[in-house]
C-alpha cells in the first residue's frame, strides 16, 4: 500500500508557484444551453510538470474536459485546480475540514482555466454557476487523489489511519455531490474514478481499486454516475502488458527511459475523455 502511496497518489503533481498575470475564462462567458461543468484536480486540468513558462497561461493545459468538450458539442467550463483535495473544495484555510495540496497557493499564484470571480472555494463557484446556469448539460468531479497524497505523509503506515482519512475523503466527496444537487441541478452528473500507473503490479492494480471504492462510494446516493477511467485506460494499456507509461498514456519526465509523470498524456486524456462520454450517452438513453 505505501508503494501505491507514494505514486498514485502523486496525481496532484509537483507545482512550480509562479507569480504571473492572466485571467482565466468567467461564469458568463458559455451559452447556458450546451454548458458542461469539470470539476477537480490536476488530472482534470490537464497538468504538465514541467517548463515554468507555460503556467502563466492555463491554455496551455489541455484535459479530458477539452476533447468531451468538442465531442458531445458542450462549452467545457474546467473549473480544476491542480492540488485540490476534497476539503480544500469545500473550506477555506480558515474554516474546519479544510486541506490542500497546493491547490490554494497555485491559484494565488497563477491562472486557472476559470476565474473564480470572488468565489472563496471550487464548491463556491460551482455551486454559484449551476444556480445561474440550470440547464447545464453535463457534471464531472474527479476529487481524492490529492487527500491520499496527504494521507500518506501524515499516516506513514499507520493503515488505521490511512483507511479513516479514506473514510473522511469519501463523506466529503458525498457532501459535493449533494450540494451541486441542492442547487437543483437535475442533469448528468458523473464522478470519474482514477487509472492505475502500472496495471501489471498488483499493488498498483489494487490501490488505484480501494482509492474508486472510496471515491465513488456515495456516487450512487446522489444521483451521479461512475466515469469508468479505470477500465478505460487498462484497455488502452493492454498492448504494452498494462503499463500505462509504455503505452504513452502518461506524460514524459526526464530521466533514463521508460519513465513518465503521474499525469495523463493527451492520449491517456482522450481516453479519459471517452469513459466520460461513454457514461453521459448511456445515462441519457437511461433517462429517455
Amino acid at each position: 500500500m505505501r508503494r501505491f502511496t507514494l505514486a498514485i497518489a502523486a496525481m496532484a503533481g509537483a507545482l512550480l508557484l509562479l507569480t504571473t498575470g492572466g485571467a482565466g475564462a468567467t461564469a458568463s462567458n458559455p451559452p447556458t444551453d450546451r454548458s458542461y461543468l469539470a470539476l477537480g484536480d490536476s488530472v482534470v486540468f490537464g497538468f504538465i510538470a514541467g517548463d515554468g513558462n507555460a503556467y502563466g497561461n492555463a491554455a496551455n493545459f489541455i484535459g479530458y474536459p477539452d476533447f468531451v468538450g468538442r465531442d458531445l458539442k458542450l462549452t467545457p467550463i474546467n473549473a480544476s485546480c491542480p492540488g485540490e483535495a476534497s476539503g480544500g473544495f469545500q473550506f477555506t484555510s480558515s474554516q474546519a475540514g479544510y486541506n490542500d495540496n497546493g491547490c490554494t497557493p497555485y491559484r494565488a499564484n497563477v491562472p486557472l482555466h476559470v476565474n473564480y470571480a470572488g468565489a472563496a472555494t471550487q464548491m463556491a463557484f460551482a455551486v454559484n454557476y449551476l444556480k445561474t446556469h440550470p440547464n447545464t448539460r453535463l457534471v464531472t468531479l474527479g476529487l481524492g487523489a490529492n487527500d491520499l497524497f496527504i494521507l500518506q505523509r501524515t499516516c506513514g503506515a499507520d493503515q488505521a489511519c490511512l483507511f479513516a482519512g479514506l473514510g473522511v475523503m469519501a463523506a466529503n466527496v458525498g457532501s459535493i455531490l449533494s450540494g451541486l444537487r441542492a442547487t437543483g441541478y437535475k442533469g448528468v452528473l458523473e464522478v470519474v474514478n482514477y487509472y492505475s500507473l502500472d496495471y501489471g503490479d498488483q499493488t498498483q492494480f489494487q490501490g488505484s481499486q480501494l482509492l474508486n471504492h472510496f471515491e465513488t462510494l456515495d456516487a450512487a446516493a446522489n444521483g451521479a454516475v461512475i466515469a469508468d477511467a479505470f477500465t478505460g485506460m487498462e484497455n488502452a494499456a493492454a498492448f504494452a502488458g498494462g503499463h500505462t507509461c509504455l503505452a504513452g498514456l502518461l506524460n514524459a519526465a526526464p530521466g533514463a527511459a521508460p519513465s513518465c509523470d503521474v499525469h495523463p498524456s493527451i492520449t491517456g486524456q482522450q481516453s479519459i475523455a471517452q469513459a466520460v462520454e461513454a457514461a453521459y450517452i448511456a445515462a441519457k438513453q437511461a433517462g429517455d
